[in-house]
């Protein structure tokens, strides 16, 4: 029997795969719990309807990241941070201070997303990779001054 998968069901497939299942398992299991419906015409265009929503969906969310790293690769972010006698700061700069800088700029981006190569401890220039999405990255440059 053939029937359109409502919900992930490990073992059958993922939400929205048309599968082949038994009868029994189809009708007492997967039916009877709403983990699935029968693969009729209307079901099957209504799948389809979903499948090309969530593709558009994607394509959105891809194009809007790729503009989101074209605008900021090659960006730079300057902080200024308060730092002893010799010249050593207290404390690091962190990767929310970053992200607060570049929520300043206008880029609304997740402290988690930034990556540090270390510990900024010491005034300079730094290579600073953005995590975008798992495709996108983009490189900014963050100036530490005193």
């Amino acid at each position: 029997m053939k029937v359109v998968l409502l919900k992930d069901v490990k073992g059958s497939g993922k939400a929205g795969d048309i599968i082949e299942a038994k009868d029994g398992f189809a009708q007492n299991f997967l039916i009877k719990r709403g983990l699935a419906k029968p693969a009729d015409a209307q079901a099957l265009t209504e799948n389809k309807a979903q499948k090309a929503a969530q593709e558009f969906h994607r394509q959105e969310t891809l194009k809007a990241n790729k503009a989101l790293k074209e605008k900021l690769n090659g960006a730079e972010v300057t902080i200024q941070v308060k730092s002893g006698a010799a010249g050593k700061f207290f404390g690091s700069v962190t990767n929310k201070e970053i992200a607060d800088k570049l929520s300043e700029l206008g880029f609304d981006i997740d402290k988690k997303k930034i990556i540090l190569q270390s510990n900024i401890k010491t005034a300079g220039a730094y290579p600073v990779t953005v995590k975008i999405s798992p495709e996108e990255t983009a490189k900014i440059t963050v100036n530490i001054i005193n």
